[in-house]
């Protein structure tokens, strides 16, 4: 498991690799070598060999004998080592690209101290400590340039292999999962009752692969499992900074931060605690009508849920230290994931979807939170132009994706870029729809008055020189004339 864990688990799980026949691929035991160098290039050859083996983690155990496997004790405390002056396991973690999880565990074993060292498996490229990659060969540390046949199944494997098939806790009892799992909401958002007995709720969270049968016994729970049904997404180490950050600023500024708070449960079943949570942090309106005041939502609220939805199942789960956030400023709303998009941005609305995530997406379907059709983005530019808000902005900030949604502007208030990024998604959502890009229909979604109608003929002619829209007909009379995005 990579939650917290007893004394008593841990060894355990120590004597449990003990009595292994030999080291292997993903096992090494020493009894006090601890050179900061070699540890490094172990996790590197422990990591990479774990994927190759398909185990979850590797281990690197001190205080055990080498031939025979017995518990000798070690002096090493990983708490106390340094490498000129810095915690060894910062420098450790600094010369590791990727960042990969690993964490050293001091456990008492029939008298003896002893210190796990537990190292996640490498994932989509292999784990190089000081730019070398390593691997294990048999129970040997070998540079994995050296064994072209290896690098190539390891490449094979990072292929075919998914985030969501990765382990977030290991040989979990029926107890653990029941206490780490939201369970209820899970067979709440399926809207089907709760099984009278721990096997049917086991059973179903293994149908659905949130948990699978472990090889030593007990139960695996995946990452699909823990990041979208978690209690606490902090009980998992690997998915902790996963979390969802949301954060409201005073002003249009990030000098000055109102309120903070970091999402602590599971994707799909704190997801509605999280909307209620956004909204409640966004700015709003207060409309006098003739006999009562209301309060309206600066922002669409289904296009902020749309959004983070989108934010939530597409991010990269492989950028490690990072995870999906929400920034609210008075003028704007800044939705933020790890990992740049599998496609155009600029052809967010007419591409079918395409997911780095198909696990989660197609239950986040199942649950009715997320778009079946992929038309999510389309709804988005939707309910900005029913608002008559400025065009939502598409960023890809280098390794990540971000969207921004603007509140209401005055159209004389609007610069170039504004109208031109407006007029194209209008076009595209036209398109979409079989339609066209029209003075008359872009009047509509900004606003405008028919007697203002060469000021929109000015903001069309801006688009199409901009390269972003193109007659249908360039022979139609000028009155007739429609438009069509670029692509079309």
């Amino acid at each position: 498991m990579t939650t917290d864990r007893s004394n008593e688990y841990l060894a355990g799980l120590v004597r449990e690799l003990c009595k292994q026949p030999a080291e292997t691929e993903w096992l090494e035991f020493k009894h006090n070598d601890a050179e900061p160098q070699k540890i490094g290039e172990y996790l590197s050859a422990l990591a990479n060999s774990a994927a190759l083996c398909g185990k979850a983690f590797a281990y690197l155990v001190w205080g055990v004998e080498d031939a025979t496997h017995a518990l000798v004790g070690t002096t090493f405390v990983p708490s106390a080592a340094r490498v000129g002056g810095e915690e060894l396991e910062n420098w450790l973690l600094r010369a590791l690209s990727p960042k990969i999880h690993f964490r050293f565990y001091p456990v008492e074993v029939e008298g003896h101290a002893l210190v796990l060292l537990e190292i996640g498996r490498a994932f989509r490229h292999p784990v190089q400590f000081q730019n070398q990659e390593f691997i294990r060969v048999g129970s040997y540390k070998k540079r994995l340039k050296d064994f072209p046949e290896k690098e190539r199944e390891l490449w094979r494997i990072f292929d075919r292999t998914p985030f969501e098939d990765g382990v977030a806790a290991e040989r979990a009892s029926d107890e653990e999962v029941l206490r780490l799992i939201d369970y209820p909401a899970y067979f709440d958002l399926l809207e089907r009752p709760l099984p009278e007995g721990r096997q049917g709720i086991l059973k179903a969270l293994e149908d659905d692969v949130l948990i699978r049968t472990a090889e030593a016994g007990g139960w695996d729970i995946t990452n699909l499992g823990a990041v979208l049904f978690a209690k606490r997404l902090s009980e998992f180490r690997t998915l902790s900074r996963k979390a969802v950050r949301v954060i409201r600023y005073k002003g249009n500024g990030r000098v000055e931060t109102q309120k903070e708070q970091v999402g602590g449960k599971g994707y799909a079943s704190g997801f509605e605690g999280l909307i209620d949570f956004i909204n409640g942090q966004l700015p709003s309106n207060e409309v006098i009508g003739p006999a009562l005041r209301k309060t309206v939502p600066m922002f669409p609220e289904l296009a902020v849920r749309e959004l983070v939805a989108n934010a939530l199942i597409h991010q990269d789960f492989f950028v490690t230290g990072a995870g999906p956030m929400v920034e609210i400023f008075d003028d704007r709303i800044e939705i933020t994931n790890p990992g740049e998009p599998l496609v155009d941005t600029q052809r967010f609305v007419d591409t079918p979807p395409k997911s780095r995530n198909d696990g989660i997406a197609s239950l986040m379907r199942r649950f009715r939170i997320c778009e079946e059709r992929g038309s999510g983005i389309d709804k988005v530019v939707s309910q900005v132009e029913l608002y008559q808000l400025p065009a939502p902005l598409f960023e890809v900030p280098e390794g990540f994706t971000r969207v921004v949604l603007f509140a209401h502007r005055p159209l004389t208030e609007m610069d170039k870029a504004d109208r031109v990024r407006a007029c194209y998604l209008h076009a595209c959502l036209k398109w979409v729809t079989r339609d066209y890009l029209t003075n008359a229909s872009l009047r509509e979604r900004f606003g405008v008055e028919e007697k203002n109608k060469s000021a929109v003929s000015r903001y069309i002619r801006e688009t199409v020189v901009a390269g972003m829209i193109r007659p249908y007909d360039e022979d139609a009379a000028r009155k007739m004339m429609k438009y069509v995005p670029y692509w079309a």
